[in-house]
Parts: C-alpha cells; structure tokens; sequence
C-alpha cells in the first residue's frame, strides 16, 4: 500500500474508531433510583394521596385475619356456645370492608398508572431532545439501533417496574409493616421468632441486588446490541442479497441474539436463586411458630383465634417476601435501563447552542472565513491543518480533492457539526460557537451527499424545510429550479409517497427532492455534497441545472465529484492531506502542473 493510501486508511479508521462514546453511569442502584424519579416529577405528583389508597388497600387485606379471630373466639367459642348474630355481623361488615379496600386498590392502580406513563413520556421526550443535541460524532459512537433502544426499550423496562413492580413495592412494604405491627399485638413473642426466621433472608437478598445489578446492566447492553445489528441488517437488506452474504449476516444476527440470550439467562438464574430459599424459610417459619404457638395457648397466652390469626397475618408477611424475586428482578432491570437513559443525558453536547445569548446573523450573502483552522478526529491524526482561507459573499466555490484530503471535515466545521481544535470558522465576522443555533439553521443549509426522506409524500418531506409552505408555493419553487416537467411526471404531484427512506424514488430523483427542499429553505449560505455520480445523463443534466438556480445570488461550497461542478464555480479550492495547496478558477489551475491538473487529467480519463 502506497503512503498516501496508508495516510487515507489511518483517517477513515481514526473516524470509525475515535468517536467519543456515551457517558456510562456507575451511579448505585439508589441513587440511579433518586436520579430518575428526579427526572420525571410526574412520578411523585400526588404521590401522597396514591400512598394513602396503597395503605388503605393495604388495611384490607388484615380484615380477613382480625375477622376470623374474632368469629372464633367471640362468635363460635363463645360462651354459652356458637353465637351465629355475631357470625352473620362479622361477616357482612367483612365483606363491605373487603369491597371498599378494592375500590381503592382500583383507584390506586389508576393514579400510579396515569403519573407514571406521563412521567415514562417526560422521559423519552427528555432523551430522544437530547440524543439529537449530540454531535454527530457521538452519535456515531454506537449503532442506530443500539440508541434508539436507549430510547424506547431501555424506558420499557422503567415502565414495566413502575407499573407493576412499583405497585408490588408500595403495597408489599405496608402489607410487612402492618402485619408486624398486629402479629407484634396478639403476640410479641412470636413476632420476634418471624423476623429472626427471615432476617438471614434479607441480607442474603441485600447481596444478591449487586450480582443482579451487574447481570442485568448486561442484558440491556446486549439488548442494544442486538437491535443495532437486526437494524442494519434489515436496512442494508439489499446489499446483504447483491453481495450473497445471506448465510454470514445471519449467523452474526445469530451470535448477537444468543448473547442476548445467555446474558438474560443468567439474570434470571441469579433471579430465581431467592425463590427457593424464601419457601424454604417459610415452611421452617410456619413450623416454628406452630409450635411455640401451641405452647403460648397451653400457658394461657394465646387464644385458639388469636393462633389461627397469626397464621394469616404470616402469611401476609411472607407473601412480599416469596414475590421478592420478581420484584427485584423488575427492579434490577429497570435500574439498568435507567442507568443506560442517563447515560444519555449525562453525555454533554460538543456541540453546543449559546441559547439565548446566542447572535443572530442578518440576511444576506455570507462572508465566510477559516482562520488558522485545524481539526484532528478523537484519538487519530489530524485532518486539518492551519485552513486559513476567506471565501467572499455570494461566490460559488468548489471543493475538490483525493478521498481523506479533508473536504469533508471542512464542510462539516462550516456547518458546525464539528468544533476546530485550532482557530475559528467565522460567518460575517462572527465565530460559529457564538452563533445561535435558530440563526445558523435558518441561514445555512446543508444537502448531504445522499439526501435523507421520511415515509410520506414528496410534498410533506419538500415542506420539511418550512412546515408552513403551502403546495402552490411548493410548485412555484420546483417550477423555478427548471423541474416542472419531473414533477408533472410524477403519478400523484406533490402528494407522490416517496417511501420508506425515499426507496420509491431514484437516487437521482430523491438528489432533486433535497435540492427543492434547500431552496424552499431559502438559505444565505448552501454547503452541499454533490451527488451525481450514481444518476443516468438525463437527472444529471437536471441536477446541474436545479444548482445552478439553486446557488444564484447566493454564497456556496460545493464538494466536487464531477468536474461540472468545478467547472461552473467561480473558484476552486484544492485539497491535499489536509492542507488547501491550490487556489484559483478552473480554467487558471488546469492550466498549470499540481493536485488540480492530476484531478482534471483522471476526471477526462474516467469520462472518456
């Protein structure tokens, strides 16, 4: 390999391998807990009241125990036999008790759902916003769809615990509380004898809540993972055919879902340890407290009721104990999810918007300058070096160079999708870091090399840029880029679906509808990738003539891939290794020996 070449390969793999990654929370689980209820108020709002329904729901469930112990001792023992009034009154009151405590365990459930899909909602909103404030670098930093599942199935699993699990824990800690509280009333004795019984429990629970931290933190990483690879292969469904590389694609698609599967597996084997042991030590509670409770009652210290009643209320305290697997389970899982959430939103933007302190640039050509400019990707060689370069109002300039000689960084510097490390980018005198975001946008417009459409009309993805244009200003506007007649060809007009990612349209059409896109925008400043090297004679001829409408009176930079486009600009700038070596008009630099020339020179060759 070349030097040159060898120079070309350490940059592309500085750019694949240098993005600066997402920020990984180690927050503990509490704190992780803390943080993401903090996030979302709505969580906590009237929490107070759906507290006082769980307790009431809670109260509920001790009616049945207190009932049967007074049936027993007050209704069938007592004296002078059965005493079936007091039967029949225990037993309706019972009954209307049961069915109020329902109502409010209905209510309750209510409240806790509505608050916490508005605070899941708030959520999202607050990471989806903030995934797009990244810079592009970072977001390139994992897969797409590893970060859409940051998004959508890391805060599913934040759904599930908080309205289930959340449910269980509200309602499982006053269900203990309560239960300890009227075992400790008929029995102190053998209150104490259940807690010494389940405190090994805890703490043994208290040690696993770290493994199980750990394992499921795993599952949701491979979860990612292996979204972002079924993503890519569903996207790049026809390349994976023209390439017959069906066999390989699955058998990676295959080690991502058995990773996914091997790490949930072993999360819920650690998961499922508790649950054998928590019965285990209920059947040896049951059994000890049978026994110490029928020597209580043989001493006269206990009644047969008061017994039978402890027995319930047992039950009711180790019911939350036996569902403490699932519980933590949800809740470990949940806390994974939310540890990769706020790994998002703790990752501060590069790229930031000076907000309301921001300037506003005002209408007009641009006066673009690079001064002293330098950039090198993070971690790689760099890619720029001292670009001191100013570009006059309404000119129309063309990039050219090798693959790696830093057209792109350039574009994406005065763009400001990336910062320099060294000097500054200007617009009108300004730096692009004190510029306010709404004003950038509005004043510069970039068309990307392979010009992005969503799943809807030509119309709706033309209006993209100005949400308010109506269709006759739409057709004006194609009309004046010289593309009335595509489209009148078109089978629907404006209202023509364009498909998922633009698939109905040619490359070359879709080219055309991000040019009308631009020029709907009416920006003062145009940075565009041309595209026009995988497009038939016919839609090039179209394109040119769209840009040439499309940059009249305006300032523009143009990366070249035909020489067209170098021909018609009205100065070129040449790239080499990151360096500009060569400056001028087309018809002054083909004239003289340099990067031009050779460029020029292969250009004819290729065209030939």
């Amino acid at each position: 390999m070349s030097a040159p070449a060898r120079t070309r390969a350490s940059r592309a793999d500085a750019r694949e391998t240098a993005a600066p990654a997402l920020h990984r929370s180690t927050d503990s689980a509490w704190a992780t807990l803390r943080r993401g209820l903090a996030l979302s108020p709505e969580f906590t709002r009237g929490l107070p009241v759906t507290v006082a329904l769980a307790v009431a729901a809670t109260f509920g469930k001790v009616v049945v125990p207190l009932a049967v112990q007074q049936i027993i001792d007050n209704g069938l023992l007592a004296e002078g036999g059965p005493d079936i009034g007091f039967v029949v009154g225990a037993v309706a009151l019972c009954a209307a008790l049961v069915a109020l405590t329902a109502l409010c365990s209905y209510v309750m459930n209510t409240r806790l759902y509505r608050s916490t899909e508005s605070g899941l909602a708030t959520l999202r909103r607050k990471a989806f916003r903030h995934v797009h404030d990244l810079s592009v670098l970072t977001q390139n930093s994992e897969r797409k769809g590893a970060l859409v599942s940051r998004v959508t199935s890391d805060v599913d699993q934040i759904s599930t615990f908080m309205q289930w699990g959340g449910i269980l824990l509200i309602v499982s800690t006053g269900q203990v509380a309560i239960a300890t509280t009227l075992m400790a009333v008929y029995s102190w004795q053998l209150t104490l004898l259940v807690w010494v019984c389940f405190t090994p429990l805890l703490f043994g629970v208290r040690q696993l809540q770290k493994l199980l931290s750990r394992a499921y933190l795993k599952v949701r990483e491979r979860t990612g993972e292996m979204l972002g690879v079924v993503g890519e292969t569903v996207v790049g469904a026809a390349v994976i055919r023209a390439h017959g590389t069906e066999e390989r694609t699955a058998r990676r698609v295959d080690a991502t879902v058995v990773a996914t599967r091997a790490a949930q597996v072993r999360a819920q084997r650690l998961s499922m340890a508790i649950s054998p042991l928590a019965e285990l030590v209920s059947a040896f509670t049951y059994a000890v407290v049978i026994v110490a409770g029928v020597a209580l009652g043989v001493a006269g210290s206990l009644t047969a009721g008061q017994l039978v009643a402890f027995l319930f209320l047992i039950n009711l305290f180790i019911m939350p104990m036996t569902m403490a697997t699932e519980i933590f389970n949800e809740a470990q899982n949940a806390i994974a999810g939310w540890r990769r959430v706020l790994g998002v939103l703790d990752t501060v933007p590069d790229i930031a918007d000076p907000g309301p302190d921001g300037k506003h640039l005002p209408r007009g050509p641009v006066t673009i300058r690079f001064d002293h400019v330098g950039y090198a990707y993070p971690g790689g060689p760099r890619v720029l070096d001292d670009i001191d370069v100013d570009i006059a109002p309404g000119r129309r300039v063309a990039v050219v160079g090798e693959t790696g000689s830093g057209k792109t960084t350039f574009v994406k510097l005065l763009t400001r999708l990336m910062d320099p490390d060294e000097g500054t980018v200007l617009l009108d005198g300004v730096d692009l870091r004190e510029v306010a975001f709404s004003s950038l946008r509005s004043r510069v417009v970039m068309v990307p090399q392979e010009g992005f459409l969503f799943d809807s009309t030509l119309g709706d993805n033309i209006r993209f840029a100005r949400p308010e244009a109506t269709d006759e200003q739409i057709r004006e506007a194609v009309a004046e880029l010289g593309l009335g007649d595509w489209l009148a060809g078109l089978p629907h007009g404006l209202d023509t679906p364009v498909g998922q990612r633009g698939e109905s349209l040619s490359a070359g059409e879709r080219q055309l509808v991000a040019l009308v896109r631009a020029y709907v925008a009416d920006p003062d400043l145009l940075v565009l990738d041309e595209a026009t090297s995988a497009v038939d004679p016919a839609t090039e001829v179209r394109i040119q003539r769209a840009l040439d409408r499309l940059t009249r009176g305006r300032t523009s930079v143009a990366i070249a891939h035909r020489l067209s486009t170098a021909e018609a600009a009205d100065e070129v700038l040449v790239f080499d290794r990151g360096r500009i070596v060569q400056r001028g008009t087309h018809r002054d630099l083909v004239a003289r020996p340099g990067v031009y020339a050779d460029l020029h020179a292969s250009w004819v060759r290729s065209s030939a």
